[in-house]
């Protein structure tokens, strides 16, 4: 039950949930309820019954929707900086230390990325160029080391997202 949840509904929901960073809480609620009811599925417990976030984090080991954005936007900017990600993403993943005036800037010596000005307040938030580098310099100084694999990088991503619980 688990396998054929996992291939009909968390995949589905992790297929374009990037298009959800920074969306109102309404929208991924509505996801999380589907993580919700197939964890119920998966678990065979009712509706009413409690303890889900524990079957979902710990039993399951699911990340919540909102985490799951996160999760996607730092590993696809983290592709991006070693250079595996489509040409249009990695010219949106600008470091401020190759920035001119910002080479002395003390965010310049943490990796961080520049976080371009948005003039949507609606929609601008959204884009991966804002919201990549936003979640990007929310990491931990150690974590967004560049010679980090990817693999590492992801294990180590998700038991930071799972230590917030």
């Amino acid at each position: 039950m688990k396998t054929l949840v996992h291939a009909f509904v968390t995949n589905r929901v992790d297929s374009c949930n990037m298009v959800y960073a920074g969306a109102p809480r309404s929208l991924t609620d509505k996801l999380q309820r589907v993580m919700n009811a197939a964890a119920r599925l998966v678990s065979g417990t009712r509706k009413y019954d409690r303890g889900l976030s524990h079957l979902l984090h710990v039993d399951l080991h699911w990340l919540d929707v909102a985490d799951r954005v996160q999760f996607k936007l730092a590993t696809t900017v983290h592709r991006c900086l070693n250079s595996k990600a489509p040409r249009y993403l990695v010219d949106s993943c600008i470091d401020v230390s190759k920035l001119a005036g910002r080479q002395r800037l003390r965010s310049a010596q943490c990796r961080h990325l520049d976080v371009p000005r948005h003039h949507r307040s609606t929609f601008g938030r959204r884009a991966f160029s804002v919201a990549g580098p936003i979640v990007w310099n929310t990491l931990p100084d150690w974590l967004r080391d560049p010679g980090c694999t990817e693999e590492t990088f992801k294990r180590t991503l998700k038991t930071i997202l799972f230590s917030q619980y």
